[in-house]
């Protein structure tokens, strides 16, 4: 009697199962989640799995996966091209594709197909791989919930954990779940899938969940279920013992009692013995059968057996049915596959060298010399490797690395250049099959390296390749310089601009190709980071004569686009402007620097102030990028552009959802570090210091290692140290290097658009300096702090207005410089001069003023208000802010109303105060201007447009207006006013 190799029904998993059932009803009903399903080998993984599938494939999509042993290198996307298999199966491949998007051509890369020659897809790069692949299961799961699943992901290549990556950090509100298996012990120290598991953890939507050994109880119940009759006590006891409660195991000691009875004493002692046991019991051709395909991998083709297979075809199906009768093998329609990987792997152990060589030979062979589709050469590369022949390993090798290459799997491309570099001195050709020398193929290596993350590396072997004295000319010298100068700045390490000035110089003015005009736009931008204008103007300049000459449209832009930024920032906005409109032209049709002009487009309009222009900048390119399939890709960078116009334009909410969604998309470290620094201050203005601080300890070291390399960076983290030091208390923190000290650097480079912001808010901590000096609460005698004095001050307050002077042709200069006149007015320095804060509140009324001003600068009027003992103008001033900060939801600024009006004893409640006649009413001069326009009939943007201010303010004067004069509408206000005489007393006032 041959019993089941497995029980019928499965064993002591009813709570994984539910677990599982559980992950899913979330998925259906409220969004993507992902399940990381673990446990040692034989543990039930692929049964549970089996089983929770079944149970949901007539409410679901289930497509499957499984990833491929073939050593340390795996083939790119073996899983995530049997996803695709299986779902073409199911759908169609003109189904799939069409449901692709405007990725379709990208997905075909997935989807080899005889005589189906994929586009190519270079310029849209693996991110439009991933969205392709993104937009696909979110298509599919608006009819159905998705169940994609992807076992023994501890085999899976580097491309196809990135992918994986990518779509548990987008698919949120996607109903679709991700489930994959993981062999725990597999997962050793430095495995490159610790680090995916690792980011998954941080990560809401993934869960983990670790199946345990089953109990005795649980043995018995499954050796009942497998038997159809139960087990003598010292029998259980002898299997629950041996297997240590593994189901496998379990399965395996069982099968040895074929015979149904009791088992014995006579029980395999070892691990091995007990996975050869089943296999030994065969017949020799059957066991000689198992063993090539043991060599084929984890699951091989009938077709491919049949060529490497010694034997006869009656000896093939003979052995193959006695295989799959004692539960050794398992088949499907075109494969087989041993029941479990660990049978395969102690057959595939038990190989003699002689087997070994030729099964691994036969396989190659076989699949060099099959028809139809081109066989992954990453695995011909895998037998030839194992079948010990490196001469014909070599030629498959560098094939795997073009394929790799081609399909975006950078890890995979790498290892496999690793692997030509080791076995390169065995290969007298070696040059002229690769086609380059090792130096280019180590720098070919070096460049995969980075686009796979391992950019330390990939400087590693750029030095290394500059170190070997192997001869070389000028040119190959200088592109492996300008490698190492972008990998350093991918780190945010000095060091590129040295280097490509080095490059440079040993490219000559007519050298052909584009190689002298990517060095000259490269030092273009990296002069004009750091803030060194005319060096970044020379370069760009000489950029685009050298694009003129090679005839690179892609070069004229970017050339164009950073020469008319640099421009720009050193004051010729006439003709910057111009230069960036060129650059837009120039890029028509060139994704990389169409990029490139919109992302720093969008951010000069949002500099200059015109935030309703970088605003839609920004997202016409997101919309553009969405069209083309990489929204959140490279549209990432541009959504990432809008979030600063829609802080300053007051739209906070969208603002902070837009941070949060490109944060957890993982942009590139820059963009990182500035939606960073965003969160940091948008939190603080909300009101929640405590957290504003804690952000910026946790992200403080990636902020500060990049702002040696960059202007915009370096201001923006000198911000965040500023107002979270004067927020939180901390006027040391704020009077750092880091902060009020970045203006003392010595290659501090004037460039307004960073300067003027930063120079308020210094103002501002300066003030309070003052007032703590004068308090004796500072301690002068060490820290930061140290040996200051009021002279001290006044050079520094000094040095600053000069600065202020030579930057106010800047289009924001009124603004920011009233502020600073604001923060230091006063006999004292302090900030209390009534006037200087109605300037300054009249300028954050202005379009170009950032939304937090309107109520910050109420705020700081109502305080010089009250120092002065004007105390009625206060109260109305700070219900103003009140009303204001309350629309915005500036929290810090509520704080500072609450703490004023208990200080001075006002209220915050907005009643208006009585009404006489002759003009009684007390109005700011603003709000005087306003009414004269509200009775003229004019509407809140009309007055806007009139008055130079928002449509938004306009109607926070209108509000505050109407609760002055104790009236409802905007009729009534003009007739009040008209009775009392406000009408006569405002057209007396001054514009």
């Amino acid at each position: 009697m041959t019993l089941p190799a497995t029980s019928p029904t499965m064993i002591g998993r009813a709570s994984d199962l539910a677990a599982m059932r559980s992950v899913f009803d979330t998925v259906a009903a409220d969004g993507s989640r992902s399940l990381v399903l673990s446990g040692e080998a034989g543990i039930g993984k692929t049964r549970l799995l089996t089983e929770f599938t079944r149970s949901v494939r007539s409410s679901a999509l289930v497509i499957t996966g499984q990833c491929v042993d073939l050593g340390d290198v795996a083939a790119p996307y073996a899983p995530v091209l049997g996803l695709m298999k299986d779902l073409v199966a199911r759908r169609g491949r003109e189904a799939v594709l069409d449901a692709a998007g405007p990725g379709r051509a990208s997905l075909e890369t997935l989807l080899p197909s005889p005589g189906v020659e994929p586009e190519d897809q270079r310029d849209g790069g693996v991110g439009r791989l991933h969205e392709t692949v993104a937009v696909l299961f979110e298509a599919l799961s608006r009819e159905q919930p998705v169940v994609v699943a992807i076992e023994d992901v501890h085999w899976a290549d580097g491309a196809t954990l990135s992918l994986l990556a990518f779509l548990v950090r987008v698919l949120t509100d996607a109903h679709v779940m991700i489930v994959l298996t993981v062999r725990n012990e597999d997962v050793s120290r430095g495995h490159p899938l610790r680090g995916f598991l690792a980011e998954l953890d941080r990560t809401r939507r993934v869960e983990r969940h670790g199946l345990e050994r089953l109990s005795r109880g649980d043995v018995l119940r499954q050796a009942i279920a497998i038997r159809g009759s139960s087990l003598d006590t010292v029998s259980i006891d002898s299997v629950y013992a041996r297997s240590e409660g593994v189901p496998f195991f379990v399965e395996e000691l069982l099968g040895l009692g074929d015979d149904g009875d009791d088992v014995g004493d006579d029980l395999p002692d070892t691990l091995r013995e007990l996975l050869l046991a089943r296999y030994e019991r065969l017949t020799p051709t059957t066991q000689q059968l198992l063993r090539v395909i043991s060599a084929g991998g984890v699951r091989v083709e009938h077709a491919l057996l049949e060529r490497v297979f010694t034997g006869d075809h009656d000896a093939l199906d003979a052995g193959v049915r006695e295989a799959i009768a004692a539960n050794v093998l398992v088949a499907d329609t075109t494969t087989y596959a041993f029941r479990h990987a660990l049978v395969r792997e102690a057959i595939h152990d038990d190989l003699l060298p002689g087997e070994r060589t030729r099964f691994h030979a036969g396989f190659a062979e076989a699949l060099e010399a099959a028809g139809g589709v081109e066989p992954v050469a990453a695995e011909v590369s895998y037998h030839w490797m194992l079948a010990r022949d490196v001469g014909r390993a070599f030629p498959a090798t560098v094939r795997a690395m073009e394929q790799a290459h081609a399909a975006f799997a950078y890890s995979t491309e790498a290892q496999l250049g690793e692997r030509l570099l080791e076995i390169w001195d065995q290969i007298p050709e070696a040059q002229d099959l690769v086609g380059r020398s090792r130096s280019e193929l180590m720098r070919r290596t070096a460049s995969a390296l980075r686009n796979a993350g391992w950019t330390d590396r990939a400087i590693a072997m750029v030095d290394e390749v500059l170190a070997t004295p192997e001869d070389r000319d000028d040119l190959d010298q200088a592109k492996l310089l300008r490698d190492k100068a972008f990998y350093l700045a991918n780190l945010g390490r000095p060091g590129s601009v040295e280097l490509l000035e080095q490059a440079l110089a040993r490219v000559p003015a007519d050298t052909p190709g584009e190689l002298r005009g990517v060095l000259l736009t490269s030092l273009a931008a990296r002069h004009m980071i750091v803030g060194r204008l005319e060096r970044a103007i020379e370069y760009a300049d000489a950029a685009a004569q050298e694009a003129a000459r090679t005839g690179s449209a892609r070069n004229a832009s970017v050339a164009a686009n950073i020469g008319g930024i640099a421009r720009i920032h050193r004051g010729e906005l006439d003709a910057g402007r111009p230069m960036l409109a060129t650059a837009e032209s120039l890029a028509d049709g060139d994704g990389s620097a169409l990029l490139r002009y919109r992302v720093n487009a969008s951010d000069m309009a949002n500099l200059l102030g015109s935030y309703e222009e970088a605003l839609a900048s920004a997202l016409e390119g997101v919309a553009r990028a969405r069209a083309l399939g990489v929204e959140r890709s490279s549209g990432l960078i541009l959504s990432s552009n809008a979030v600063d116009p829609l802080v300053a334009l007051g739209r906070w909410d969208e603002a902070e959802e837009r941070v949060h969604r490109a944060l957890a998309l993982q942009p590139p470290l820059a963009f990182s570090v500035y939606l960073r620094q965003s969160l940091i201050l948008l939190m603080l203005w909300r009101g929640d210091a405590e957290t504003a601080a804690t952000l910026y300890r946790r992200w403080r070291k990636g902020m500060l290692s990049l702002s040696g390399l960059e202007v915009q960076t370096r201001f923006g983290v000198a911000r965040v140290v500023m107002q979270v030091g004067l927020a939180t208390g901390d006027l040391a923190g704020a009077w750092s290097p880091a902060g009020v000290g970045v203006f003392d650097a010595p290659d501090h480079r004037p460039m307004p658009a960073y300067d003027l912001p930063a120079l308020a808010d210094a103002a501002r901590v300066m003030a309070r300096v003052r007032v703590a000096m004068a308090a004796g609460t500072l301690d002068l005698g060490s820290g930061p702090f140290a040996g200051l004095d009021d002279a001290r001050l006044r050079e520094q307050e000094t040095r600053w207005r000069a600065l202020i002077a030579k930057e106010r042709f800047w289009p924001t200069a009124p603004l920011w410089s009233a502020l600073v006149d604001a923060e230091l007015g006063g006999p004292d320095g302090i900030g209390d001069d009534v006037g200087a804060w109605e300037t300054a509140r009249a300028m954050a009324e202005r379009p170009f003023a950032p939304a937090a001003l309107a109520p910050y600068t109420a705020l700081r009027l109502a305080e010089a208000l009250v120092a002065a003992g004007d105390r009625p103008r206060a109260q109305d001033a700070l219900i103003t802010a009140v009303a204001e900060a309350t629309t915005l939801g500036a929290g810090l600024v509520l704080d500072g109303a609450r703490a004023l009006a208990a200080r001075a004893s006002l209220n915050l409640d907005g009643r208006p105060r009585a009404r006489t006649s002759g003009g009684s009413v007390e109005l700011t001069a603003r709000e005087r201007q306003v009414l004269q326009l509200v009775a003229e009939g004019l509407s809140n943007p009309q007055i806007g447009e009139r008055l130079f201010i928002s449509a938004k303010t306009a109607s926070v004067h209108v509000s505050a207006i109407l609760r002055k004069l104790g009236v409802s509408t905007r009729t009534e206000a003009a007739m009040v006013a008209g009775a009392s005489g406000l009408l006569a007393a405002s057209a007396e006032q001054p514009d």
